[in-house]
């Protein structure tokens, strides 16, 4: 077995586990976990990688992660563009997409020499479109990132899995001045994941109970997980995972 950790600045890191294919020849996984500092703080070895390990076997997965908190999601998508009405609307930066860019790094280190049969990808992002009044662009964004993929993957078929924001911007004092662009994005979120054969979202809503060093309190609605939330978050991220990929999903008609 080979594991290797690649550490980049601030939250961008990836985790590889490679291990080839076994004698049977089973299929092979291939798991791309992103988005900002609610995925940079999950620890895929706590509870995701273990759970897709026992479904597939260990020899049969291979999981990159990289996050980076505080980043809007026009950092992944090259094509971005302001909503209409926007003060930088028909703006464009040199720097849309560079997070994209960071992770198929990752991606393209982890399968290099190998091959896969599915792929899907785990996103956590959302809090810093929900607080700029941008909620507005987020399906176009997501749904172009999602296309980037398939398009540098080679592959016509991806599965998703979005873990919708939690409710900090709903009862948090701190997140409520955007309590109406946060709904919207959650909505979206949840919409995206039900509309598509191949998507799924989890519910973070319970993961949120945090203590607060700096307070000496317990803050009922964080922004971010309490440690044994994101060990729930990453079991919840691998079930959808491994149910998107066994075929055993139901949707709602």
């Amino acid at each position: 077995m080979r594991s290797t950790i690649i550490g980049f600045a601030g939250f961008i890191f990836v985790i590889v586990i490679s291990l080839g294919h076994s004698a049977e020849e089973k299929k092979t996984h291939l798991f791309i976990l992103s988005g900002q500092s609610n995925m940079g703080l999950l620890n895929p070895r706590t509870a995701f990688i273990p759970t897709v390990e026992k479904e597939f076997g260990k020899e049969n997965v291979i999981v990159v992660k990289v996050a980076k908190g505080g980043k809007p999601i026009r950092c992944w998508y090259k094509a971005y563009s302001y909503p209409q009405g926007h003060p930088r609307a028909g703006r464009k930066e040199k720097r849309f997409g560079w997070m994209y860019d960071k992770m198929m790094d990752g991606v393209n280190d982890a399968i290099a020499g190998k091959t896969f049969d599915t792929v899907t990808f785990i996103w956590m992002q959302g809090e810093a479109y929900a607080e700029d009044d941008l909620a507005d662009s987020y399906e176009e964004a997501f749904k172009g990132t999602l296309a980037q993929l398939k398009k540098d993957l080679n592959i016509d078929s991806l599965n998703f899995v979005i873990g919708r924001i939690s409710d900090y911007g709903l009862l948090n004092p701190r997140g409520m001045k955007k309590k109406d662009s946060w709904i919207t994005l959650r909505n979206i979120q949840v919409k995206m994941a039900e509309d598509d054969a191949n998507g799924e979202w989890v519910d973070c809503d319970d993961l949120n109970k945090v203590f607060d060093k700096r307070t000496q309190k317990v803050i009922e609605n964080g922004l971010h997980m309490s440690p044994e939330g994101y060990r729930k978050m990453g079991k919840r991220f691998a079930q959808k995972a491994i149910a998107l990929i066994n075929g055993t999903v139901e949707k709602k008609n």
